[in-house]
């Protein structure tokens, strides 16, 4: 199984670094926009024609919806002062979900959750016969799938030995109905974005080190259509934009490096302004070039201070995955914490609660926020642990042992089944003190443990980690600004070609104390549901302990030609008989 990852956002190419968590919210009167009402009547019509058609099959279903995610969006690139793409986007994408028999039993039972769920393209016009016949056409495809799936299912549990979680594979939950407020397609002065990408673009051409880069824009609107045999009727929608700048280097023993500044709102006109945006790509390349001659790490095991960005992508990959609940249940899962209820998992001054009702934190808009699961469940906040203490899952409508309905964190990329997946996972501290005397603890903890030196991990890139029982129970996290710090007093020094590794139970615990501001990191997560937004956020964070090892690297040599426009290095000319420079009888300094 591929490990659960988190990375920041990404919109045409790999991947972005960082996070926003110092621009300041800013008003904003963006106009609304009507729903489809032939839409919405078409997906209940429909609905209600197959649930009357298909109750008189065997096996007949027991629970239907239709979704329709309706998405606008407008995408830019530009790379060193010029534009790559400028490209708007329309689709319509229809999802027909359909469980066989009931829920203590149903086909989407073990390995065969995708089993429930056929996908199309809708038209994006409102024409209701045109509609109505994808979804009639999907919903045919999608009740044989479920049907010759339920068959397998019976046969595998007849014969396969009997599971240590006997619950249902789906949970009755209430009704809903709902419309929010839908608001229109953000509106975006085209010329005057692709302006901004152009001068955001050329400012790395300064920095010849730098020799990839690129800057992206991407402004979308969606608006989600959810209607299911249960009564459950709604309409809900969310805006976004994103600014993403990275630039990639390598040194000359080959490693490749990058750095990234990725921007998140829920308006264009929530971005920061051009002179923010202009001064962190500036810092970009300076850091760029420094990180091409700085040391490499050896591996490290020993005190270690993470910033407030670090620990929150730290507390996603080694706890937040952990206490997803469908992790709880099955013989493939490592369920590293499904036995520690109302157990202590972290130190007693640590909480955490999963919040995807939060649209921001200390000014920073949070990309895990929305009103409704992929389900049809309300969302609502989640305090999974307090004061040290395992109180609960993050839980879909896939119920386990001792939790048999969801709590609003069923979550899907579009076109894929929903598991639980964290949404804004918000990590408080009642021991935690300002940063100034933080980094003296720090300093303190290095000399307690006769360390020549502690690693502070400044920035970070993302990270993954494994959950199944065939893979060791690990986690890696990519910092991408790493300093050590020496305990004699010494200047901080970058390093580089370094990754935090270990195991959960034993890094959680080694926790000693906190700084008292929390910082973001928005991100996009990508496990077995595919890929969601998503908020961390965390304290500066002191551990006594932590690992690291050597990065991967190519031997790949850097460009043997300067970059176009630079001029090449100056050499020197030296005649045969002179003397080797330094050796100059009288030469002072």
């Amino acid at each position: 199984m591929k490990p659960r990852r988190v990375m920041p956002l990404v919109f045409l190419l790999v991947c972005s670094l960082g996070a926003w968590a110092q621009s300041k919210s800013k008003p904003t009167t963006e106009p609304e926009a009507k729903p489809s009402a032939i839409l919405m009547q078409t997906l209940q019509q429909e609905l209600a024609r197959a649930s009357t058609a298909l109750a008189k099959a065997d096996p007949a279903p027991y629970f239907i919806s239709f979704a329709a995610d309706d998405r606008q969006a407008l995408v830019m690139a530009a790379s060193q002062g010029a534009l790559l793409a400028s490209t708007p986007q329309r689709s319509r994408i229809a999802e027909v979900t359909v469980r066989i028999s009931g829920p203590t039993l149903d086909n989407t039972h073990g390995q065969h959750r995708p089993s429930a769920m056929a996908t199309a393209l809708l038209p994006m016009e409102d024409d209701a016969n045109a509609i109505a016949r994808v979804l009639w056409q999907t919903t045919d495809r999608e009740y044989k799938s479920a049907a010759r799936t339920f068959l397998q299912v019976k046969t595998e549990n007849a014969v396969q030995a009997e599971e240590d979680d006997k619950s249902a594979d789906f949970s009755k939950e209430e009704s809903q109905q709902y419309t929010g407020h839908i608001l229109a397609m953000p509106g975006v002065e085209k010329s005057v974005w692709e302006e901004k990408l152009r001068r955001y673009s050329a400012v790395l051409r300064k920095y010849p080190a730098v020799y990839r880069s690129f800057v992206t824009v991407a402004v979308e609107q969606r608006t989600r259509y959810f209607v299911s045999t249960e009564g459950t009727r709604l309409i809900t929608g969310n805006g976004n934009a994103h600014l993403l700048v990275i630039g990639e280097t390598r040194a000359d023993d080959g490693m490749e490096l990058l750095r990234a500044e990725n921007f998140d709102a829920s308006t264009p006109g929530r971005l920061p302004s051009d002179a923010e945006v202009i001064a962190k790509i500036e810092r970009l390349g300076a850091d760029l070039e420094k990180l091409r001659t700085a040391p490499i790490v050896e591996p490290y095991d020993g005190p270690a201070l993470l910033s407030g960005r670090a620990a929150a992508v730290f507390f996603h990959e080694v706890l937040g995955h952990r206490l997803e609940g469908q992790r709880q249940r099955g013989v493939e899962e490592g369920q590293t914490f499904t036995k520690k209820l109302n157990e202590q998992v972290l130190p007693t001054f640590l909480s955490v609660v999963d919040d995807p009702t939060r649209r921001e934190l200390n000014g920073a808009e949070l990309n895990g926020y929305y009103e409704f699961d992929s389900e049809g469940v309300r969302a609502r906040p989640v305090e999974v642990i307090h004061d040290g203490i395992l109180l609960q899952f993050l839980m879909s409508r896939m119920p386990v042992k001792n939790f048999s309905n969801s709590n609003g964190h069923g979550r899907a990329q579009d076109g894929m089944m929903p598991v639980g997946r964290q949404g804004n996972l918000i990590v408080s501290s009642s021991n935690g003190v300002p940063e100034r005397e933080l980094r003296l603890k720090f300093i303190e903890e290095i000399k307690r443990q006769n360390k020549p030196y502690g690693l502070y991990f400044e920035d970070i890139a993302g990270g993954f980690t494994l959950t199944t029982r065939e893979l060791p129970q690990a986690f890696q996290v990519l910092p991408l600004m790493v300093w050590r710090v020496y305990a004699d007093g010494r200047p901080d020094e970058l390093v580089r070609g370094v990754d935090i590794v270990g195991t959960p139970l034993a890094a959680l615990n080694r926790i000693v104390l906190t700084g008292d501001k929390q910082q973001v990191f928005n991100g996009i997560c990508g496990a077995e549901s595919g890929s969601i937004p998503v908020s961390a956020a965390a304290p500066a964070m002191l551990l006594t302990e932590i690992e690291v090892q050597k990065r991967r690297q190519t031997q790949d040599r850097p460009p043997i030609l300067p970059p176009p426009g630079s001029k090449p290095p100056a050499t020197k000319t030296a005649s045969l008989n002179a003397e080797p420079e330094g050796n100059k009888s009288g030469a002072q300094k």
